[in-house]
């Protein structure tokens, strides 16, 4: 044998503690099964979420769509530590000439009808009633189509994105999204990878940091304060969308996986996609499967995350547990993304 070993017999060579290819070696053989970084490692920007099986869903009867508790086994994956910024947005349309679906005309379903032009649906805040509120029952009363809305221009052609390089890029459809990880090397989280991201370490908690959503009485996540939708009393510092750092990240290294803005993942949505996979846990729905009972006959994608607009008087998705939606084209003023990428 070589070296004068013997069959059965292993040389250990004293390599020195301090070689710099011993400490990324959990990163080398994580793509090998051998090992898998430490969770939170980050690495050019993603955060490693480890594998593991957990908790998905919730028992709050408030979420019809999500009201059931199903064990999930996710594999270890990276994922972008923040939302994607404007300013990397702004490189990607540099270096590509991508054009968003916000601003491509919208054809209408039915010829007969008149589609949309180029434009995004923008929160503009509703006058209050007779007694001084504004009634939940209808949302558009404070949803309104703006012509010429997009991602430079977040509320209308007046408005712009100078000093927002930090926030997240809005007004992105769910194909924006994914022309955007494609071309970076990425792709959207999974559902499930989402939801254990954002969980991390924290099993049953309410949101990524635990069960009090003032811990100490500071604001750590970008909500709606006050009256929704009319009165917004800033007491986190933002009306609307806030940089994607800042406020504390959670243990696993990820900023803002609560509020600031819903974020898209690859999966069809399914109001009973939870119920299917109790009964068949490799069920994964497909476009045929896809439905709103809100609005029938509609294919959405799943969305994540809650946004600034969500409110405990109106909209408490920003909750763990909880899921949003909406058609791969659609687009608006609190819909962003972030990345996802499989193990080496």
């Amino acid at each position: 044998m070589a070296g004068g070993t013997t069959p059965g017999e292993t040389t250990m060579r004293p390599f020195p503690l301090a070689l710099p290819w011993l400490a990324a070696l959990p990163i080398l053989l994580a793509g090998c099964g051998a090992a898998e970084p430490p969770a939170g490692t980050l690495r050019d920007g993603m955060v490693w979420i480890p594998s593991g099986r957990f908790t998905m869903g919730s028992a709050d009867p408030t979420f019809e769509d999500a009201n059931q508790l199903v064990e999930f086994k996710v594999d270890g994956f990276w994922l972008d530590a923040t939302e994607v910024t404007n300013d990397a947005f702004a490189a990607f349309v540099k270096a590509t000439g991508y054009v968003t679906d916000a601003e491509r005309p919208t054809p209408a379903p039915d010829p007969a009808q008149k589609g949309l032009p180029p434009g995004s649906f923008v929160f503009v805040p509703p006058p209050p009633g007779p007694d001084g509120k504004v009634q939940l029952d209808d949302h558009w009363q404070w949803w309104r189509f703006v012509e010429g809305a997009q991602w430079r221009h977040p509320n209308g052609p007046a408005s712009s994105i100078d000093g927002l390089g930090d926030h997240p890029a809005v007004h992105i459809s769910w194909n924006d999204a994914s022309a955007y990880c494609l071309w970076a090397g990425k792709r959207l989280p999974t559902e499930a990878e989402w939801e254990r991201a954002a969980r991390g370490p924290h099993a049953g908690k309410t949101y990524p940091w635990g069960d009090e959503l003032r811990p100490d009485g500071k604001w750590i996540n970008n909500i709606w304060q006050g009256r929704f939708p009319g009165e917004n009393t800033r007491d986190d510092g933002y009306a609307a969308t806030a940089p994607v750092r800042a406020y504390p990240p959670s243990p696993w290294g990820l900023h803002q996986m609560s509020g600031n803005v819903w974020e898209w993942c690859s999966d069809w949505f399914a109001p009973d996609t939870y119920w299917r996979k109790r009964a068949n846990p490799a069920f994964q729905p497909a476009e045929a499967d896809s439905h709103d009972p809100n609005e029938p006959g509609v294919p959405k994608r799943v969305q994540r995350g809650g946004s600034f607009l969500c409110s405990d008087l109106y909209c408490i998705r920003y909750r763990l547990g909880s899921r949003g939606k909406g058609e791969p084209v659609s687009a608006a003023c609190h819909v962003g993304f972030r990345c996802a990428k499989s193990a080496d």
